[in-house]
């Protein structure tokens, strides 16, 4: 026996017997339902990568363990680093490999084709439309076949400061009540046809008054239907905004995003790119070059003439605290940004309140839709225990309070969870229809191709060229052989200016 193992015997068995003296002692029995060596409970372990979740996995591994008399869960934050190899290896090896593990939607093909997830249990009919999103659906299937739970999403959509636009629309209503003012009272003036001086003194003054007295009868009703017709629903509506906002010292951008990221920019092709078909693991569906990418594209280039916006030095932390102090109006931000304007309120970092607001559509004919990633809850396809794994997943999916996103800044992936923040049943609203992560391993850099294309396009590259490269390298990988796309005719320019009757 090698000296490490023969040290490692010892000191279990000095544990072992530590342990026994300690309950002979104390009159407790070394088996009893909280001891480590209970052996009539089977140990169900999960992983998962992420350190935020870890007070909510572990609360909730205790209140499971509390409650079951067969089943002890054991949770592990693990590296995220090759994350799968280290899963597979442990399950081949069965070194204390995990039952049940997070893992993104992307990754569920390979997770499969590698025997690392298995369908779960009745999962078309666990897994509906009643209480789960349309993307989440999508997202954990493959095949046919539902191979995990979807657990909690990210996706992104259109932020806005509500105090700016609260005070914008107090403002509209004061003007639209001074006007209606002036005009009674030039109309008395004109009945009455004052003779002398006093007369007409008397009549401002009336006037003076009468403005005051509407200014103290805003009620933030008004102000609330104000601020709806003032959230955007298409693109011009943010450039009509912004020509007739009067902005605060403190503006510096009516609306600035990270360029970069295509996770921020996706929205403007997600409605006209095909990439798998609904769930994303059909690698006949695939259509990225077409007039309707282009000209969205386009589309995402005018932008450039309104909101110049360098992507050389932007990212996204950087937009996110700009609009948490204040510098921004709107921004499109992830379901992070959330917790993490609580955060700077909570602290006193910021006087302001936000909201959040469905992605406006680029045009009346052309729509948006944002990209989404579900993790998701697998199931090993070599766990022992699939069953208890199995139990334990429905039981973190089954949770209908804000818990998690209380304890982890994570937003579950399942309808008719009760949030007290509104914005985060906004976030869910656009997650419904959004596009989920294709989970084609033969997919795995159209991210970086798409990312590319997005900032080339920024800075004035034609959109017709560039979609085309970027289709005939994706084509290539997938076929294996290369791939020449048939050069599409530019299409007609699709105007995005300010809508004139939205313009003071």
């Amino acid at each position: 026996m090698k000296v490490r193992i023969r040290l490692i015997s010892v000191a279990l068995m000095a544990c072992l017997v530590g342990s026994c003296l300690y309950y002979a002692f104390s009159g407790q029995s070394s088996l009893g339902k909280d001891s480590i060596f209970d052996s009539s409970k089977t140990t169900v372990r999960i992983w998962y990568t992420d350190s935020a979740l870890s007070d909510y996995i572990n609360s909730k591994a205790v209140a499971y363990n509390e409650s079951s008399k067969k089943v002890r869960i054991e949770p592990t934050l693990v590296s995220g680093l090759e994350y799968l190899e280290t899963i597979n290896q442990a399950s081949i090896e069965e070194n204390a490999y995990p039952d049940i593990f997070v893992a993104t939607n992307d990754s569920l093909e390979k997770a499969y084709l590698a025997g690392l997830a298995s369908e779960i249990d009745n999962g078309n009919i666990l897994i509906n439309d009643e209480d789960y999103p349309t993307a989440a659906i999508n997202a954990v299937t493959y095949d046919g076949k539902v191979i995990a739970y979807p657990f909690y999403f990210e996706t992104s959509t259109l932020l806005y400061n509500k105090t700016y636009l609260e005070d914008e629309a107090r403002a509209r209503i004061q003007a639209e009540l001074d006007a209606a003012a002036g005009e009674q009272a030039q109309a008395q003036a004109d009945a009455q046809e004052p003779s002398d001086d006093s007369a007409e003194g008397s009549s401002d003054a009336s006037t003076e008054g009468s403005s005051t007295e509407e200014e103290d009868t805003i009620t933030q009703a008004q102000i609330d239907a104000q601020l709806r017709e003032m959230l955007p629903n298409k693109l011009s509506d943010i450039l009509s905004f912004a020509d007739s906002y009067n902005a605060p010292e403190a503006v510096e951008a009516v609306f600035k995003w990270d360029v970069n990221d295509i996770f921020y920019n996706y929205f403007f092709v997600g409605g006209y790119i095909n990439i798998g078909g609904a769930a994303g693991d059909d690698p006949s569906q695939i259509d990225i070059y077409n007039s309707d990418a282009i000209r969205c594209m386009n589309i995402y280039q005018q932008l450039n003439q309104f909101f110049a916006i360098d992507s050389e030095n932007i990212t996204y932390d950087s937009v996110m605290d700009d609009f948490i102090n204040g510098k921004i109006v709107f921004t499109v931000a992830t379901t992070d940004a959330i917790a993490r304007i609580e955060a700077a309120q909570e602290a006193g970092e910021t006087p302001y309140e936000f909201g959040a607001y469905k992605m406006p559509s680029l045009t009346d004919e052309y729509n948006s839709r944002t990209m989404s990633v579900t993790n998701c809850l697998v199931i090993n396809g070599y766990s022992e225990h699939q069953t208890e794994a199995n139990m334990f997943a429905k039981y973190l999916c089954n949770d209908y309070t804000d818990e998690l996103y209380s304890k982890s800044g994570k937003v579950a992936a399942r309808n008719n969870v009760v949030h007290e923040n509104e914005s985060i049943n906004t976030f869910l609203e656009v997650y419904d229809s959004s596009v989920p992560l294709p989970k084609m391993m033969v997919m795995s850099d159209y991210w970086v191709q798409m990312e590319i294309a997005f900032t080339k396009i920024w800075e004035g590259e034609d959109a017709n060229a560039t979609l085309k490269a970027v289709s005939e390298q994706i084509m290539k990988q997938v076929h294996g052989e290369q791939y020449t796309e048939e050069a599409l005719p530019d299409p007609e320019a699709v105007s995005i200016t300010p809508d004139s009757e939205n313009a003071d």
